[in-house]
C-alpha cells in the first residue's frame, strides 16, 4: 500500500518522498485563512470585552459591601475616603430582624449600613452608639470620628437625640455584640443587658431580640453569588502564589525534568511515580488539614479575635471538605493504576529514550518552550486582571423597595422617608455573557498556544527523523526557528481551527455537565431505566469524543508541520496513518504517554502543594489580605502548573508521536522497512525485544 504522504509530489518534482527537503519543505501555502480571521476578530473582541470590565469594574465589590450612599467599603470617594473602613455593619438592628421574618416584604440588603474600621461592641457599663458619617452641622472630620468610636450621641441636639430614640439616626445604639464574618459584621444573639437597659431608660423604641437577626445576616453572607465573589476576590489577592507556584515553580521543575529524562532516561519512569505517589498523598492530607478533619488548622470564616466558643459555618468549609472526600477517591484511584502500570514500565523507558535522543540531537528544543511560556505568562496576567474587573463590574442603583422606613438626612437637616432604600450592585444579563465568553476566550488562547508549540516541535523532530539517511547538513540550521516560521507564514490558521474544535467540545462537555449536576439537585433526573442509560451512556461517550479529538489535533499538528496541509486535511492523513498500523503505535506508545501525563500531574501537584503552604503563612491569614479558602487560588495553581508542565513535556509527547508517525510514514514508502529510522527506534519497534521486555 502507498503511503499517504506518497500521494503529495515533492517540492523537487522528481515524486519522491522521502529526506528533509522532501518531507518539510512540500508545496506549501498558506491554509485556512477563513479561521484565521476568525480568530483575530475574537481577538478584537476580546480586548473590547476587556476594555468594558476595566472601564465598569471594581475589584474591591468581590470582597466589601456598600454603605448607606452607595459607597463600596474601603474604597476612594468623592465625599469620605473609605480606604481603611473595610467592614459593613448594620445599624439598626430592627431592620435586620424584620428582614429575616417570612413574609415581612423587608430585605436586607435595604437596611441601614455603614462602613467601620472594626466591629463595635456593646459596653459593659454605659450605650455605646454609631452614627452616620460627620457632614452637615457636625463639624468634625471622619479621622476624629473614627477617634470617637464613630460615636458623637453627646454632641447631638435634642431633635437628633429624639430622632436617634425613634432608631431614625443619625445615632444608632450598640445592643447586639458582633463578629466580622467575611468583612460583614454579623450580629450575635446575645443583647448586652446593661445597653437594654440605658436604652430603656432613654425611652428607646422597642428593639426586637430573636435568633433571626443572626440568620438574616449569615444567610446573606452565604448566598452562593456572594461565596463566588469571594472565590474570585481569594484568586486576586493570592497573585504572588500564583507567580511563584503556578508560573515560576513548574518553569524549573519542568526544565528540571526535561534535563533528567536527557540524561538518566532509565529511572526517570520510576521516578515519576514514586513522587506523583507522594505528591497527591500530600495534597490530599493538607485538604483533609484545612477541612478541620486533622489537626486544628481548619479554615474559619471570621476573621481577627473572637469568642473561640462562638462557631460559624459557611459554603467555603463544606467546600473544602467536598474537595478533600473528592481527593481521597481520586488518590485511591491515582495510587491503584500506578501500582498496575509498574510491569509496564520497562516498555516506557524505551520510548523514553528515543525522544532523549532527539533532545540530545536538537539541543534548541529543551528551552524552545521558553518562548511560548512567556507569552502566556503576559496573556494570563492581562485576563486575570480583566476578569477581576468584569466579575466585579455593574452598576450601583438605589434598591426599589416599599418598606416603611425613616432616617434623619445631615445634610438636609431633616428625617427623610423617601429615599431611605439600600443601593446593590445592578447586573445586566449581557454581563454573563461577558463573562462566558470571557472563559471561553482564555480556553481557546491557552489552546492555541499549545498547539503552536506542539506544530514548532513537530516540524523540529520531522527535520531531525528524515535527515537521518542523508548528509548531516541537510538538517536545517537552527529547525526549532525553521519550524516557526513555517507555522507562523503558512499554518496558523490550521492550528487556530484545531484548538478551537478543542476547546468547542470541552466547553460543550462542561455546559452539559453542569445541566446535568442541576437536574439532579433538582431531582428530575430521568425515571425510566432505559432512559437513564442513555443519559449516563451519552455522557461517556461525550468524554470519548473529547479524547478522541485532542489525540486527533495532536497528530494533526504533527502532519500540518511536516506536510503543510491544512487542519481537516492533514487530520485525515494522521487518521489513515494510526489506523493502519493501529498496533504498533498503541503498544508502543500508551504507556510512555501514562508515564508523561504522572509527570505533568506531579508538577502541578507540586504548585499545588507549594501554594498551599504559601497561603498559610500570615499574611494571607491577617483581615485585609485574608483568605476566605485557599480552595480556588490552589486549584488555579495546579491548573497553571499543569499548562505550563504541558508546554515543556510537549517536547517529549510530540518527539515521540512524530518520530512514531514519520517511522510509519517511511515504512510503508519503502515497503515496510524504514530507510530513515535511528538504529534505537529499530530496536524499539522490534518486537521480539517487546515481549521479552513485557516478560521481565
Amino acid at each position: 500500500m502507498r503511503g499517504v504522504m506518497g500521494k503529495y509530489p515533492s517540492s523537487d518534482g522528481n515524486g519522491e518522498v522521502g529526506g528533509a527537503n522532501g518531507i518539510i519543505k512540500t508545496n506549501r501555502k498558506c491554509r485556512d485563512v477563513v479561521f484565521l480571521v476568525f480568530f483575530i476578530a475574537f481577538w478584537i473582541a476580546m480586548i473590547v470585552n476587556s476594555s468594558f470590565a476595566f472601564n465598569q469594574g471594581n475589584p474591591l465589590r468581590l470582597n466589601f459591601g456598600l454603605d448607606y450612599k452607595g459607597n463600596v467599603c474601603g474604597g476612594k470617594h468623592k465625599d469620605f475616603n473609605l480606604h481603611e473602613l473595610e467592614l459593613k455593619y448594620y445599624v439598626n438592628p430592627n431592620q435586620v430582624y424584620q428582614s429575616g421574618l417570612k413574609n415581612s416584604g423587608a430585605k436586607l440588603s435595604n437596611a441601614r449600613t455603614i462602613c467601620l474600621l472594626d466591629c463595635p461592641t456593646p459596653s459593659e457599663d454605659s450605650l455605646n452608639w454609631v452614627c452616620d458619617y460627620p457632614e452637615g452641622d457636625i463639624r468634625i472630620s471622619l479621622d476624629d470620628w473614627i477617634d470617637m468610636n464613630y460615636d458623637y450621641y453627646a454632641d447631638l441636639t435634642p431633635e437628633l437625640r429624639n430622632s436617634s430614640l425613634q432608631l431614625q439616626g443619625p445615632c444608632y445604639p450598640v445592643i447586639f455584640p458582633s463578629v466580622n464574618v467575611y468583612w460583614t459584621c454579623q450580629f450575635v444573639d446575645r443583647p448586652s443587658n446593661v445597653s437594654l437597659t440605658h436604652w430603656k431608660q432613654l425611652n428607646g423604641v422597642t428593639i426586637d431580640d430573636d435568633m433571626v437577626i443572626d440568620k438574616s445576616i449569615h444567610n446573606s453572607i452565604n448566598q452562593r453569588s456572594a461565596v463566588l465573589k469571594r472565590y474570585v476576590a481569594d484568586v486576586g489577592k493570592s497573585w504572588p502564589v500564583l507567580i511563584v507556584c503556578g508560573g515560576l515553580l513548574p518553569l524549573g521543575l519542568s526544565l528540571l525534568w526535561l534535563l533528567m529524562i536527557r540524561h538518566f532516561v532509565t529511572a526517570m519512569p520510576w521516578v515519576t511515580v514514586f513522587f506523583f505517589n507522594g505528591l497527591i498523598i500530600s495534597v490530599t492530607m493538607l485538604y483533609y488539614l484545612k477541612a478541620g478533619w486533622i489537626g486544628n488548622d481548619a479554615i474559619s470564616p471570621i476573621i481577627g479575635e473572637h469568642d473561640p466558643y462562638y462557631h460559624v459555618s459557611a459554603r467555603e468549609q463544606h467546600h473544602i471538605r467536598a474537595a478533600a472526600f473528592l481527593m481521597t477517591c481520586v488518590m485511591i484511584v491515582a495510587v491503584l493504576s500506578s501500582i498496575a502500570i509498574v510491569r509496564r514500565i520497562l516498555m516506557a523507558t524505551s520510548v523514553l529514550k528515543v525522544a532523549a535522543k532527539v533532545i540530545g540531537e536538537v539541543h534548541a528544543l529543551i528551552i524552545f518552550p521558553i518562548v511560548p511560556y512567556l507569552i502566556l505568562a503576559v496573556f494570563y496576567m492581562f485576563w486575570l486582571s480583566a476578569a477581576l474587573n468584569l466579575f466585579s463590574s455593574g452598576q450601583i442603583v438605589r434598591n426599589d423597595c416599599n418598606t416603611n422606613c425613616c432616617a434623619y438626612d445631615l445634610k438636609a437637616k431633616r428625617v427623610t422617608c423617601d429615599d431611605c432604600c439600600g443601593y446593590s450592585i445592578h447586573y445586566t444579563p449581557h454581563i454573563a455573557a461577558s463573562i462566558l465568553f470571557h472563559l471561553f476566550g482564555c480556553y481557546w488562547a491557552t489552546q492555541f498556544i499549545i498547539a503552536c508549540s506542539s506544530t514548532v516541535i513537530a516540524g523540529s523532530v520531522a527535520s531531525y527523523y528524515w535527515a537521518r539517511g542523508e548528509s548531516s547538513t541537510t538538517i536545517p540550521f537552527l529547525p526549532v526557528f525553521s519550524s516557526m516560521k513555517l507555522l507562523m507564514r503558512y499554518s496558523l490558521g490550521s492550528v487556530a481551527i484545531g484548538s478551537l474544535i478543542v476547546s468547542f467540545v470541552e466547553s460543550t462537555r462542561f455546559i452539559l455537565e453542569a445541566v446535568r449536576r442541576r437536574l439532579k439537585v433538582a431531582d428530575i433526573m430521568p425515571e425510566n431505566w432505559i432512559k437513564r442509560v442513555l443519559f449516563y451512556t451519552s455522557r461517556v461517550c461525550l468524554k470519548c469524543i473529547e479524547l478522541t479529538v485532542k489525540s486527533v489535533n495532536r497528530n494533526a499538528y504533527i502532519m500540518i508541520a511536516i506536510t503543510g496541509k491544512g487542519f481537516f486535511k492533514a487530520s485525515e492523513m494522521a487518521t489513515d496513518l494510526i489506523i493502519s498500523n493501529i498496533l504498533r503505535i498503541g503498544r508502543v506508545n500508551v504507556i510512555g504517554d501514562v508515564i508523561l501525563f504522572l509527570g505533568k500531574l506531579c508538577v502541578s501537584l507540586a504548585s499545588a502543594l507549594f501554594g498551599f503552604l504559601m497561603l498559610d503563612t500570615h499574611k494571607y491569614k491577617s483581615s485585609h489580605n485574608k483568605i476566605t479558602s485557599p480552595l480556588f487560588p490552589v486549584l488555579v495553581c495546579w491548573g497553571l502548573g499543569y499548562v505550563v508542565a504541558t508546554l515543556f513535556f510537549a517536547v517529549v509527547e510530540m518527539s515521540i508521536d512524530t518520530i512514531i508517525l514519520s517511522y510509519c510514514q517511511d515504512a510503508e514508502e519503502h515497503q515496510g522497512t524504514a530507510h530513515y529510522a535511528p538504529p534505537l527506534l529499530m530496536e524499539t519497534f522490534d518486537e521480539q525485544n517487546e515481549v521479552q521486555r513485557i516478560a521481565q
